[in-house]
């Protein structure tokens, strides 16, 4: 039946309707992930711009590591004075569906205290997973786009970050992820954020194109879309199921404040209910006047003498009030607080007040 109508689909095509957003901008795969590698290995040929080792003891034990797989042992109690190798992190993302042989970009970054990775090269480093198992294969020359310059008299500048680097294509895969893509009659679809009505409406939409029952919302995070067998029909089926638009739900009314910059985003939903808003400042204002006190012409005696006063002012700004009505708008709520004259900080304590009131009707996020 799945043959069936897959087939019939392709021949009628899927139209897509103005407005609309596509599945494949909305959700994910269920199981098709990223996954993270990280390794420790060595950077060579800096010039002078390595690693101390009198403070940093494992980039020797490293060098020395390294040297006696070569079959080069150096001799009990001999320090080599490093200044052109560096012990560097190596970290990269391997992406879904990779394969054995292919490159990915690698990042590379220095955790001893060298200066600067510039011109240097990253030696064989293996990358593992969080499995412990190696997944590629990491070495070539770094880029950096950071510089370090100094002077004689111990100035310096610094221009980016020299201790970072990158080296792109400079990782080759050895092991492949399984991921469970063909495996089972379904493939899962997760929302990229909760919503039971955009569920609902993303299976029915899918249901309403391919057919009736393919698509069963499991919850407000993923819908169950069943799927051909067979590899190819799999994937071009994925590939028409995550190309249907429809209409996703609308976004909970929530006002988020990033508490640090002071931004404060509104969202389109959100309504007051009947309120009315005081607004004022008390300004206290602290002048210094320096005076100076001098002795009598021709005085034998005496010294002259500074003095500061101080003179002290409060004064309260005009309070400003308004009446928000029921069922305002977005637009009506900003119009409302510009009449004030409300800084960001004031919008903030502004809303909090509202929402401890009971006429903020919408969820208030600081972060």
């Amino acid at each position: 039946m799945i043959r069936k109508l897959f087939f019939t689909l392709i021949l009628a095509g899927v139209f897509t309707t103005s407005g609309a957003e596509r599945i494949k901008d909305l959700t994910h795969l269920q199981g098709v992930r990223d996954n993270q590698l990280v390794g420790y290995g060595l950077v060579v040929g800096l010039d002078g711009t390595g690693d101390q080792t009198s403070q940093t003891p494992f980039t020797v034990q490293s060098l020395k590591n390294m040297l006696l797989q070569f079959g080069i042992v150096l001799p009990p109690g001999v320090i080599p004075q490093l200044k052109n190798v560096a012990a560097v992190a190596v970290h990269a993302t391997l992406p879904a569906f990779s394969k054995t042989g292919q490159t990915i970009d690698v990042t590379v970054s220095s955790i001893g205290n060298s200066k600067s990775l510039r011109g240097g090269t990253l030696l064989m480093t293996p990358m593992k997973g969080a499995d412990g198992k190696v997944y590629a294969m990491a070495q070539g020359s770094l880029l950096v786009s950071g510089v370090n310059a100094g002077g004689s008299d111990g100035s310096s500048i610094t221009v980016n970050i020299p201790s970072v680097g990158s080296i792109p294509n400079g990782a080759i895969v050895e092991r492949t992820v399984k991921n469970p893509f063909l495996e089972g009659d379904y493939i899962t679809l997760n929302l990229n954020r909760s919503d039971f009505t955009t569920a609902n409406r993303l299976a029915r939409a899918i249901n309403e194109t391919v057919g009736t029952g393919i698509a069963q919302p499991i919850d407000s995070i993923s819908i169950r879309v069943s799927a051909p067998h067979e590899p190819a029909q799999r994937v071009a089926f994925a590939s028409l199921v995550e190309n249907i638009t429809f209409e996703p739900g609308e976004a909970a009314a929530r006002v988020v404040v990033n508490s640090r910059t002071g931004t404060v985003v509104i969202g389109s939903r959100v309504r007051i209910l009947p309120a009315a808003v005081a607004h004022g400042t008390l300004v206290v204002t602290v002048t210094e006047n320096t005076q100076v006190s001098q002795p009598g012409a021709f005085s034998r005696r005496g010294n002259t003498a500074i003095t500061q006063q101080s003179d002290l002012d409060i004064s309260l700004k005009d309070n400003h009030m308004f009446m928000i009505d029921s069922g305002v708008t977005l637009q009506d709520v900003v119009n409302a607080v510009n009449r004030v004259g409300a800084s960001p900080a004031d919008l903030v304590a502004i809303l909090q007040a509202l929402k401890q009131a009971g006429a903020l009707r919408a969820e208030l996020v600081v972060i």
